[in-house]
């Protein structure tokens, strides 16, 4: 006994990570994300591959849906195994030391988990499978020698389960199987809370219904628009503030896009400086950080290759959808939008400094307009049916991620007269 035990603590010293983060929850997905990365416990795409289930925000009390997803991927989990709660960004680092210490006793149950209703809602277990990473293959992919194809996933492990539900005529008048498959709600390097379902013939998307996670509307603004929020609530909030969390939520997006692009070192690269960002980093740091990442992804010819031409928004068709934002100022595909984040970070980053008030008018978020009835997420999930029909399967996720829509703002209810605060 003793002699499994240590086999077991020396097989989970680093354990496998897999995320379930809820919508209004980025406070804490960032600090996780900071923690992990510091401890360098890597986060994986699926199930299969985790030791550790880290459930972000409130996923697990949001009601059947949600409790679905949770005890639909707690199941697939390999034993040992261990999962946590993290609803407080304070408490990362308890969580995840009772979550590893649990994962050491070779127990298949964290302390710091509900238990209740986990074997309910059996039918959510093939819907929700978060094993639908379009990486699983690529997981060690050099992003220089890859193709489209790269950013696709293995069809046999996703359709796994799921029926073959109809045929039609494709594109082409050809007869063939309609495949419905969801992607998310729990996804690597996917937007919190958002469920595709995608109808495929072949490899082709043929149709496309998004379906956000349904969370309990908060009073809370969205993490990555609140600077500009408290500064149309009456509070005084820097320019240099409002600059350093576009910095932060651009290098948030631009690293999923990389990630999802196959780049993993560039990703990494990338979240290391948005945490700096977020950790008060001055513009004498911070500048000299981005520059080489800027001019990296700007030089990388086959980033270019694999992006050109997908998921194209013109900036006219983007008006008449209400997108306010860097998608709007890109005129064009993923790839001119990466661009769009690129230049954003570099200015921004240089003046995270500033100690002048921002101008309550210039209410403008990493999104978009935030003055305007919709949010400007809901105008980009609007505009990813369009763009996604008629698509290959294997560049769909690169399109949703150069979009990179935050469903926090559409659990965003103001309070009348709330003052918003800082924290």
């Amino acid at each position: 006994m003793e002699l499994r035990r240590a086999l077991v603590r020396a097989a989970v010293s680093r354990p496998s990570v897999l995320l379930a983060v809820s919508p209004g929850a980025t406070r804490q997905r960032l600090a996780v994300e900071a923690e992990l990365a510091r401890r360098g416990w890597p986060c994986v795409s699926g199930p299969a591959e985790a030791d550790l289930l880290v459930v972000v925000g409130d996923l697990g009390s949001e009601g059947e849906e949600s409790d679905g997803v949770v005890a639909g991927l707690w199941r697939g989990i390999p034993a040992p195994k261990a999962r946590v709660w993290i609803t407080d960004p304070e408490r990362v680092v308890d969580a995840l030391d009772g979550g590893l210490a649990d994962l050491q006793r070779g127990e298949h149950e964290s302390h710091h988990a509900h238990d209740e209703h986990e074997e309910h809602h059996e039918h959510h277990e093939h819907q929700q499978n978060g094993d639908t990473d379009p990486r699983a293959d690529h997981s060690g992919h050099d992003m220089h020698s890859g193709h489209h194809g790269h950013a696709g996933h293995d069809m046999g492990g996703l359709v796994e389960g799921l029926p073959m539900a109809d045929r039609a005529d494709d594109r082409d008048g050809l007869r063939l199987d309609v495949l419905h498959v969801p992607l998310g709600p729990v996804l690597a390097d996917w937007p919190a809370g958002l469920i595709l379902r995608l109808a495929l013939q072949g490899d082709v998307v043929q149709e496309v219904t998004v379906e956000p996670v349904a969370a309990p509307p908060s009073p809370r603004p969205p993490f990555w628009d609140e600077p500009w929020l408290r500064a149309t609530a009456g509070e005084h909030v820097s320019r240099g503030d409002a600059a350093r969390r576009l910095c932060a939520a651009h290098l948030d997006s631009l690293g999923r896009f990389f990630a999802v692009t196959g780049w993993d070192d560039m990703a990494a690269r990338t979240r290391y400086v948005r945490d700096r960002a977020l950790a008060g980093a001055a513009a004498a740091e911070l500048t000299p950080l981005v520059r080489p990442l800027i001019r990296r992804a700007q030089r990388s010819r086959t980033l270019r290759w694999l992006t050109t031409g997908l998921g194209t928004l013109p900036a006219e068709q983007a008006r008449q959808r209400g997108v306010t934002g860097p998608a709007l100022v890109a005129d064009g595909d993923a790839y001119s939008r990466m661009l769009v984040w690129l230049d954003a970070v570099g200015r921004s980053a240089a003046a995270c400094d500033a100690a002048e008030a921002l101008d309550a008018a210039e209410i403008v978020g990493p999104r978009g307009r935030l003055d305007t009835p919709v949010p400007p997420s809901r105008a980009l999930l609007d505009s990813l049916p369009r763009l996604l029909e008629g698509t290959e399967f294997a560049c769909a996720r690169v399109i949703v991620a150069s979009l990179d829509p935050d469903l926090d703002e559409l659990t965003h209810v103001p309070a009348p007269g709330t003052v918003h605060s800082h924290g």
